[in-house]
């Protein structure tokens, strides 16, 4: 009977074993990870798929560039394993909260991350000038660039940069849970395959507005513009928390009649009327992009879909005809 019951707690752990190899199926208790924005967040989910859920910060229709920890935020920080951000220069809200609330976790800035590829913020022109005519950053009162440093920090929007992000989303939390290493690791090999497919398509779609000029709301769209070749030529601020004065919204209609754009774009979180102010006689259309996913359900599509529709609301308003 002894020999029975060694031989079959030797099956139990054997089974154990292989089933911690087997991607997608948990081997323990999945750490618990806190991504900041809805990007984030849905690279981290296809990272964590089939072993555990992460937290996500900035919900619905928020904007890092004016958003307040609500004390389940603040809860989920300070129980945190892993924090994944961007970086400071996005997510200026959670610099005090990870030195406080956060400080027993790993924090992970994904605009640090190997393999990351980052553009200069752009100045000057149609991309910022102040009312005064002056070349400007808006800084806060510590005399920091405010949300935004020298660094564009709207990396994401670039699959290869997401690629390089999902890399060290896997490495960190392989680091955190060795016993879920295999399926970590499948998922992010998974998600990278995924992430070149959707650039691809993204690329052949874009195709037919690539000469197409346009107005974003503000500029967030760089690495966008700057892997699929199109035709931005300004922005109506640099800051989207600071109201753009009358000199700004008239060389934005100057720059909108000289370099014949075809559409301004508002964003989700912010006020829509400036876009009907600034386009008001010009024969530009107006239209709404979505760098974040505000309106999109959280988890590992959400990333896809958000890609996938701000090429198509783009299309939408480029497209020549009615």
């Amino acid at each position: 009977m002894p020999g029975v019951i060694r031989a079959g707690a030797t099956a139990i752990v054997a089974l154990l074993t292989v089933i911690g190899g087997v991607p997608g199926i948990c081997a323990a208790e999945a750490p618990k990870v806190v991504a900041s924005i809805p990007p984030v967040h849905s690279l981290v989910a296809g990272v964590m798929r089939g072993v555990g859920t992460p937290t996500l910060l900035l919900k619905g229709g928020a904007s890092p560039h004016a958003f307040s920890l609500r004390p389940s935020d603040a809860k989920a920080l300070a129980s945190a394993r892993i924090v994944f951000w961007i970086g400071e220069d996005m997510e200026r809200f959670l610099v005090r909260p990870l030195k406080t609330l956060a400080r027993k976790a790993q924090t992970v800035a994904l605009i640090e991350a190997k393999g990351v590829a980052t553009l200069k913020v752009r100045e000057g022109g149609a991309w910022v000038r102040d009312d005064d005519g002056h070349e400007t950053r808006p800084t806060a009162k510590n005399g920091r660039p405010h949300a935004h440093g020298e660094i564009d920090a709207h990396l994401w929007l670039d699959p290869r940069n997401a690629k390089a992000m999902t890399a060290a989303i896997a490495a960190a939390i392989v680091k955190a849970d060795h016993a879920n290493a295999a399926a970590y690791r499948a998922n992010a090999a998974r998600l990278s395959a995924k992430l070149d497919a959707l650039d691809r398509d993204l690329d052949r779609r874009l195709a037919p507005v690539r000469t197409a000029r346009f107005i974003v709301f503000h500029d967030a769209y760089q690495y966008f513009e700057r892997r699929y070749r199109l035709g931005a030529v300004g922005a109506i601020t640099l800051d989207p928390g600071r109201t753009p004065g009358a000199r700004r919204l008239r060389d934005i209609r100057k720059t909108i009649r000289k370099r014949k754009a075809r559409c301004v774009f508002a964003e989700p979180q912010f006020r829509p009327s400036i876009v009907a102010t600034v386009i008001e006689g010009t024969g530009a259309r107006a239209a709404t992009l979505d760098p974040l996913g505000a309106r999109i359900a959280p988890g590992e599509e959400a990333y896809f879909t958000l890609m996938r529709r701000l090429v198509a609301d783009l299309i939408g308003c480029l497209k020549t005809g009615p």
